[in-house]
């Protein structure tokens, strides 16, 4: 029996495959393109790069795109080493993946700093392999920083768990490590709550507003 509460050990880990998934040529609601000409998701010249894991990525994409100065929002796996895995492979236990949104932003329009106090607000942070009824490793609570983010995440950290304390919450577990790489989940998950708008979503926050 597998504990999906524990995340399994890279020896142990599915091997995955070569190939990536296939996603849209399009954002399903902003219409841009989704990929550069090496397959990565598309980054303006000037625009930044940010991940972030809080539950299921359904509900987690959509605070996201809804966000000013959001170019382009994916969906995919992250933070172990199972290569290009499918959404049944992660749910199993066996990749050791996040679930995670990816987020091209405008740094004139929309900070890194707004992009934080969005994802301490919409999810609880302090319930380890879990976020409210999804359990397991892949809905743990993540930031994956790129280029100089950590100082900035572990100090919002630092300031959204004082807050919490003062409101009697428990202590934060979210795991804040630089951006590991980062695999497209299937083409249906990518915007699904856009595409299936009573879809489900588990997504919920603590009531605080994060005060930097």
């Amino acid at each position: 029996m597998i504990d999906k509460s524990v995340i399994v050990a890279p020896a142990d880990a599915l091997p995955g495959r070569i190939q990536p998934m296939v996603v849209p040529e399009q954002h399903y609601i902003n219409h841009y393109p989704m990929l550069d000409s090496n397959g990565q998701l598309d980054r303006p010249e000037g625009y930044q790069q940010a991940m972030f894991g809080l539950g299921c990525f359904w509900g987690a994409e959509r605070k996201f795109w809804q966000l000013p100065g959001v170019y382009l929002t994916a969906v995919g796996y992250a933070a172990d080493s199972t290569a290009n895995p499918s959404y049944e492979e992660v749910c199993s236990g066996m990749t050791g993946h996040n679930e995670v949104v990816a987020v091209i932003f405008d740094p004139d329009v929309v900070s890194y700093q707004q992009l934080l106090a969005v994802f301490w607000e919409s999810h609880n942070p302090t319930q380890g392999m879990r976020q409210g009824n999804d359990r397991g490793t892949q809905y743990r609570s993540g930031i994956y920083t790129y280029d100089g983010q950590q100082a900035d995440a572990l100090l919002s950290q630092a300031n959204f768990q004082q807050q919490l304390t003062v409101a009697g919450f428990a202590q934060i577990t979210t795991e804040i490590i630089p951006a590991p790489i980062f695999y497209f989940a299937e083409g249906y998950h990518q915007q699904y709550l856009a595409k299936n708008p009573g879809g489900y979503c588990g997504l919920g926050g603590l009531g605080l507003a994060y005060q930097a």
